[in-house]
């Protein structure tokens, strides 16, 4: 890792800002789907969240006292588009302004997501990622956004996870907007990656210097047992190939294209793969497969093996997985990569003297920032390091209750205590800076 390497921390809107119903913001697919009961554990919801919207410059000074260089955060769609097109909300804006200028005056560079998975809910009444004409609707927002900010923000990412939100959103039901439908799945991946490539023109012609990616979840698909390799070869071309090799490769895996082919039209795939300057990558952990016919797309997930570690919400670590994967990332798009999301859920409580001691975060943080090295040493173009996350959020389906960042995150207070990863983390970048 040498002295460019980028290291950061990364958040999403609707996991953090809260302010659901503040300064004109609109209702996103995930205030709907958290009021369908039984979608969200303990009935969570956004709502609230990390109360981001209003404390910001707390959150901000953390970052300064972690010592990092850059953060990734998400725009809420709805919150500057509140039906999604049309009139831009004034003070939805201004709340990025005061956001990215508060990081410049930190000497913290802003990493800007477009999407991370908030459709305006009145875009998803008029069919959502499913209608053709979503790309447009994202080209728009994306204009909006590059003639707004692109005077400051020079790192942009179109979709973060697109494979995740359309596969768990639109295929098995399990996130926002719920669908149960592979056809309707295969709309919404061809109609995202249309998008991706309309946002990336976009951002081109309107934002000088600009750096431009998507952010891809990547992770090995193992099959559970012998008879389970058709399962986890089908796993692996909608998680893992089903945007990446579309937009950086102009192909849809062999096993999609058959059954994607009738949304696809001429010049499509050249309005999707157009010149990126960097893939993203968020790793967590391989994912064990297995065949089931009761599941809408006939797999899915199984235990670990015996004997393979876990963390506290039950994911395998393997870092071993992750050096595997950035080097197969590396030789298969050719891109330099930053990798963009990576951390360990847990549940985390502070001990009797108000510490948060997490010892298997700063474990699991240790193995696999050896893994990056490991895999830059064999070839690999890794330029940069993102842990998820800095703040312990929302979490989707599973709400509050796994903890993933550095910092604790008492919801009833909206006190933030620094726990023990946090200092090692300072640590590690300060001593890879030295060095």
């Amino acid at each position: 890792m040498n002295h460019g390497f980028i290291w950061g921390v990364s958040t999403a809107s609707y996991q953090i800002e809260g302010a659901a119903r503040e300064d004109g913001r609109g209702l996103s697919i995930w205030d709907s789907f958290c009021r369908q009961p039984g979608s969200i554990a303990n009935g969570d919801t956004g709502d609230i969240a990390c109360d981001h919207y209003h404390r910001f410059l707390d959150d901000i000074a953390l970052m300064r006292d972690l010592g990092v260089g850059a953060y990734r955060f998400s725009v809420a769609w709805p919150r500057v588009l509140p039906d999604g097109r049309g009139r831009a909300n004034e003070a939805g804006l201004a709340f990025y302004d005061r956001l990215v200028d508060a990081l410049l005056a930190a000497g913290i560079e802003p990493w800007l997501c477009l999407y991370h998975w908030d459709l305006p809910q009145a875009l998803q009444d008029v069919g959502g990622w499913t209608s053709r004409d979503s790309a447009g609707w994202f080209a728009d927002y994306a204009e909006l956004i590059a003639r707004r900010y692109g005077s400051k923000v020079k790192r942009f990412a179109t979709f973060n996870e697109p494979s995740v939100f359309t596969l768990l959103g639109y295929g098995l039901g399990r996130h926002a907007p719920g669908a149960k439908d592979s056809a309707i799945l295969l709309q919404a991946i061809h109609n995202v990656n249309l998008a991706h490539g309309a946002a990336v023109d976009v951002l081109r012609s309107l934002v000088p210097a600009v750096s431009v990616g998507a952010i891809h979840c990547q992770q090995p698909c193992v099959p559970s047992t012998s008879q389970d390799k058709a399962a986890a070869e089908l796993l692996d071309a909608y998680w893992n190939g089903a945007f990446a090799d579309p937009q950086c490769l102009a192909s849809y895996p062999p096993l999609l294209m058959q059954q994607i082919e009738s949304y696809v039209r001429r010049g499509d795939l050249g309005r999707i793969s157009r010149p990126v300057d960097w893939f993203g990558l968020n790793h967590y952990c391989p994912l064990f497969v297995k065949a089931d016919p009761a599941s809408p797309l006939g797999f899915a997930t199984a235990e670990p093996p015996a004997g393979l570690a876990c963390s506290g919400i039950g994911w395998p670590i393997d870092p071993n997985a992750f050096r595997d994967t950035l080097i197969a990332a590396h030789k298969r798009y050719r891109l330099p990569i930053y990798v963009l999301e990576n951390g360990i859920g847990s549940f985390d409580k502070p001990d009797d003297n108000g510490r948060i001691v997490d010892d298997h975060r700063i474990d699991y943080l240790r193995n696999y920032t050896a893994a990056i090295s490991s895999a830059i040493a064999a070839g690999a173009d890794v330029r940069g390091y993102f842990v998820w996350s800095l703040l312990d959020n929302f979490e989707w389906a599973s709400g509050y209750d796994p903890r993933f960042g550095l910092v604790y995150v008492d919801y009833a207070t909206q006190r933030r205590s620094p726990k023990s990863s946090f200092y090692w983390y300072a640590e590690l970048i300060r001593g890879k800076r030295r060095s």
